[in-house]
């Protein structure tokens, strides 16, 4: 309700209890006053009565109201939101940030997203739940480091923060050193409220018996103890293998689940939330709330060339999986034909892109590998032979320390950052200008140290 453009309402600014030596007031006024003190008052014990749905400004279903009443009866929320694609499982999320924002259960929230995602929950947030979030990322960290100086704590610089997994996997031994650091008591918690979007994305990769944790995993593990209230979102919290998931639920849980054990029905239905377009009630007209999806093949004509290179492509997949030697390399084999049937599928040109290089694999071949660009008198030793110049006592003495007149322009040693003739007209201790001969040999020894200094020779 916007007071100021309502039909003959009167804002009081003064936040006082009428004076009762006035009189008593109207009843439509008291009615008033009783409603927006009852709308403005939450209590943390009350959980019957909802606050961010008011407050907030969208349409809300009321199917996106179980999360929120699921919240609010536990004591420690740890909720897993599995809702289909489209039902609005960010204002779900914002719903109950900003309700528990509202009852003073939750100061610091911390939003780890895709990277794509981000601007998105940030313009979310503000737009639809007046709340503020900043993106920590790499340009944030400059920003804070030049306005706070280089020992900044990203993390705690405000309440409300969003980050990409990406960043965090990478940032978590340095940025949560101080505040994170593993083998740190949990209690208290150092942050109120973790919220992940996508959360398929920091599940351990799981085939076998034991799921392998990736880095992402690391990085929400080494934060999840860290966190009083935890809230992972996915449409697709199950890959297909239980002990992927099993994982997946223990950083959520970790009193209720454990990785390798099959999680409890009842307790699964305790922290999921998970409901299907289908599974839907119709609307109040008695409508579906979404369209039917109905799956259809549409058939796509190919030219004759195309149909070729696709028969080809099916007769090389048939000759390299059967000269496969043992499972392993029947699985990579497999693995490499489809990729090539999707480039197929793509267009023409990604194929070629790809055929060209795949077509080096099976002959051991390799693009070739680009040459550091050197001087013109290192290219002239390296191509030339090696021809021994005659030697003289005085050039005996000269080189017969290889330590100290070892040659610059050699290929085993080419100047790095200098050229050529630079290096050759320093001295045998790096300094420039000519060489000091030792007593009892003569210069012409040390001005042998390269081909460009001693004309005729192709000796370094």
């Amino acid at each position: 309700v916007v007071w100021e453009i309502e039909p003959g309402a009167t804002v009081f600014e003064r936040t006082q209890l009428p004076d009762p030596r006035k009189g008593f007031d109207d009843p439509r006024r008291l009615d008033a006053f009783l409603d927006a003190v009852r709308w403005g008052a939450v209590a943390s014990a009350d959980v019957t009565r909802l606050n961010a749905p008011f407050r907030s400004g969208i349409t809300i279903e009321d199917y996106q109201l179980d999360p929120v009443v699921r919240a609010l009866q536990m004591p420690r929320v740890n909720l897993l939101i599995a809702d289909d694609v489209g039902l609005g499982k960010t204002i779900e999320a914002g719903l109950v940030v900003q309700e528990l924002i509202l009852r003073h259960r939750v100061r610091t929230v911390l939003v780890v997203c895709p990277a794509g995602l981000q601007l998105q929950w940030r313009d979310q947030m503000r737009d639809k739940f007046g709340l503020e979030f900043r993106i920590v990322d790499s340009e944030a960290m400059k920003e804070l480091r030049r306005r706070r100086g280089l020992h900044v704590n990203p993390w705690t610089h405000f309440p409300r923060l969003i980050t990409s997994i990406d960043f965090l996997k990478r940032e978590r031994r340095r940025g949560f050193a101080t505040c994170c650091r593993p083998g740190q008591p949990a209690f208290p918690r150092r942050f109120d409220l973790l919220v992940v979007d996508e959360a398929h994305n920091v599940a351990p990769a799981g085939r076998g018996q034991y799921a392998v944790d990736s880095q992402r995993t690391q990085a929400i593990r080494t934060l999840a103890p860290h966190f009083e209230h935890k809230l992972f979102l996915s449409a697709t919290p199950h890959n297909g293998y239980t002990e992927s998931f099993s994982a997946l639920l223990e950083l959520l849980d970790d009193q209720r689940f454990h990785r390798g054990v099959p999680p409890d029905k009842a307790q699964l239905g305790a922290v999921m939330v998970r409901r299907l377009k289908s599974e839907l009630p119709p609307d109040d007209l008695g409508n579906p709330r979404f369209p039917r999806r109905e799956l259809e093949a549409i058939e796509v004509a190919y030219t004759d060339d195309e149909k070729r290179a696709h028969a080809d492509l099916q007769t090389y997949t048939a000759l390299r999986q059967a000269g496969a030697r043992d499972p392993a390399e029947a699985y990579a084999t497999e693995f490499v034909l489809k990729l090539l049937k999707k480039r197929l599928f793509s267009s023409p040109e990604a194929f070629r892109i790809t055929l060209e290089k795949h077509a080096r694999t099976p002959r051991g071949g390799r693009a070739p590998a680009r040459r550091s660009p050197r001087s013109a008198c290192c290219a002239v030793r390296s191509r030339a032979p090696r021809r021994r110049a005659p030697t003289t006592p005085s050039t005996r003495s000269a080189t017969s320390r290889p330590s100290r007149r070892r040659a610059r322009c050699s290929d085993r040693s080419p100047p790095r950052s200098r050229s050529c003739s630079t290096a050759c007209s320093r001295g045998p201790r790096g300094r420039r200008g000519a060489p000091t001969p030792r007593p009892g040999s003569s210069s012409t020894g040390s001005t042998r140290r390269c081909a460009r200094a001693a004309p005729g020779t192709t000796s370094g």
